[in-house]
């Protein structure tokens, strides 16, 4: 079959991925420091369990903080108390806040792998609305892997400037242009409404980031989006 040989295409991706860490930014403002929330207190908790070097638990503290608060909801001093150290040894580290969120996305990402037998089952698909439910899959797995990651990236749109975007898009291009290689044979073949593989994986992308909050409102439940992947694969693929 023709998408099998788009297998061997996304080896390398599936071991290892070695890209740069961002450069630090000079002169930003550091934000005002706030008071701990009982609710950060308890992040602080889980985060003070992060073993390793002094940065290694300011990462983890942060990770955590952002995650779970966004950037402009946590204070350095607060990421500082989570980790256990000095709010002086996090600007000895970082020059300012936004390293440290750029630091923090960026250990992140270089942590996402797509999953070879995942991958396998798209080659193997005997159509295409079967290889678009897959590669749904696919992204889904690899995306809600790390829901830290998924939820920095959401408030990397909604809060930080577009200076982050080089960054996101190094890394999770990456993971669109080898899932879509997958998909190009039934693109080609005119076996799906679409002309390009690409734009197929971004709206796939699309619905996992963004149907939860939706389908939360809308709905009153926090069901997956699977109901919906469903109806977009029976709309995608040509009879």
């Amino acid at each position: 079959m023709a998408a099998r040989q788009s297998q061997s295409n996304a080896t390398a991706f599936e071991t290892s991925r070695d890209v740069a860490e961002p450069p630090a930014k000079a002169g930003s403002r550091r934000l005002p420091r706030g008071a701990d929330s009982p609710a950060k207190s308890q992040v602080t908790r889980i985060s003070n369990i992060a073993k390793g070097g002094a940065d290694a638990r300011i990462l983890a503290s942060a990770a955590a903080m952002f995650a779970n608060f966004g950037y402009n909801g946590v204070s350095t001093r607060e990421i500082a108390s989570g980790a256990g150290v000095n709010e002086v040894t996090i600007y000895r580290h970082y020059p300012c806040k936004r390293d440290l969120y750029v630091a923090v996305l960026n250990s992140e990402l270089q942590q996402v792998k797509l999953r070879g037998d995942l991958l396998a089952r798209i080659a193997e698909a005997d159509d295409a609305r079967t290889a678009v439910t897959r590669t749904f899959e696919l992204i889904a797995a690899t995306m809600t892997q790390r829901p830290e990651l998924l939820r920095l990236v959401q408030y990397s749109a909604l809060e930080v400037s577009e200076d982050i975007d080089p960054l996101l898009r190094r890394h999770l291009g990456q993971l669109v242009e080898v899932i879509s290689r997958y998909l190009e044979p039934w693109v080609s073949k005119g076996e799906l409404r679409c002309t390009s593989a690409k734009d197929l994986v971004l709206a796939l992308v699309a619905i996992i980031l963004s149907h939860q909050p939706l389908h939360r409102l809308f709905s009153g439940d926090e069901s997956g989006p699977e109901n919906l992947l469903n109806a977009y694969a029976e709309f995608s693929a040509q009879e």
